[in-house]
């Protein structure tokens, strides 16, 4: 328990889900067009792969194989990589650049970035179902359900709208917490309730899996919005709406409840995936 490395640990565990997503996403996987390579674009190189990490640990804490946990996990990485080509286009955030290369819309056209992402969203769904538990064939149908709540209206999608609403219309600190729990924290939240269910999680454990992951999501997005603040500060973020010394405060009593939630799971993973989350620098 104590040599744990977390570096190591998210190096190991990204290459894992890279050389997974290879196999779900190969370059000749439906020969249509450029689709191939243009949603292999938006997948790789990828970033720090959190969330499927976090699924993976997640299983794992709770003593399964996390190998049986990595379709559902480059799944939710798929939704995630298909929002982010969506969130460059013009109409939303008319971005350029992402992780320093030019965005999908800037390579291939804001029609053939439409629909790579609209082909990456929905083969995401194809992954999740390759999910299978020994004996236990209602744990597909499960993490299908999670992926599709923590994705749609109720999760990803909602947020977004209630981000573009706040950025038009401003909003006070419960909305800019409703805007984050949907936009930011709904996929973190399946992802890791996720990997818990595959790993056949009594219901004490699913309810502390979801608060760690709700937590560890807020501390996410409330790390993301100080870093950005001190190059690009955004009205709708918690520096503004909060100020800067109550988000660093929120953050660090956050993380220490998340750390008690998971006390019982003797998990370094995700113990130390809620400190890396509080300290980050990018």
């Amino acid at each position: 328990m104590t040599n744990f490395n977390l570096k190591t640990h998210l190096k190991e565990r990204a290459q894992l889900v890279n050389e997974e997503m290879e196999k779900y996403l190969p370059s000749t996987y439906c020969k249509m067009g450029n689709l191939d390579e243009v949603m292999r674009y938006s997948v790789f190189p990828g970033g720090k792969r959190f969330r499927p990490i976090l699924c993976l640990a997640c299983a794992e804490a709770l003593g399964a194989d996390p190998h049986l946990a990595l379709p559902i996990a480059c799944a939710f990485e798929m939704v995630h990589c298909f929002s982010l080509v969506h969130d460059d286009l013009p109409c939303m955030d008319n971005d350029d650049l992402r992780r320093g290369k030019p965005t999908v819309h800037k390579a291939y056209g804001e029609d053939t970035a439409l629909l790579a992402g609209d082909a990456l969203v929905i083969e995401a769904f194809n992954v999740a179902a390759q999910t299978r538990v020994v004996d236990h064939p209602e744990i597909t149908i499960e993490v299908i359900k999670e992926l599709a709540q923590a994705s749609g209206c109720l999760g990803m999608v909602g947020g977004q709208i209630l981000d573009m609403e706040a950025q038009h219309h401003g909003t006070d600190r419960q909305g800019l917490l409703a805007v984050h729990k949907g936009k930011t924290g709904a996929l973190i939240r399946g992802a890791a309730r996720s990997g818990a269910i595959v790993a056949g999680a009594s219901v004490q454990q699913l309810e502390a899996i979801t608060e760690y992951s709700e937590i560890i999501g807020l501390v996410f997005q409330i790390t993301d919005d100080i870093l950005d603040s001190q190059e690009d500060p955004d009205p709708i973020s918690f520096p503004t709406l909060f100020g800067l010394e109550e988000s660093k405060n929120i953050a660090k009593e956050r993380t220490e409840r998340a750390l008690n939630l998971v006390k019982p799971f003797n998990s370094p993973a995700l113990n130390e995936l809620a400190n890396y989350l509080l300290i980050r620098t990018n």
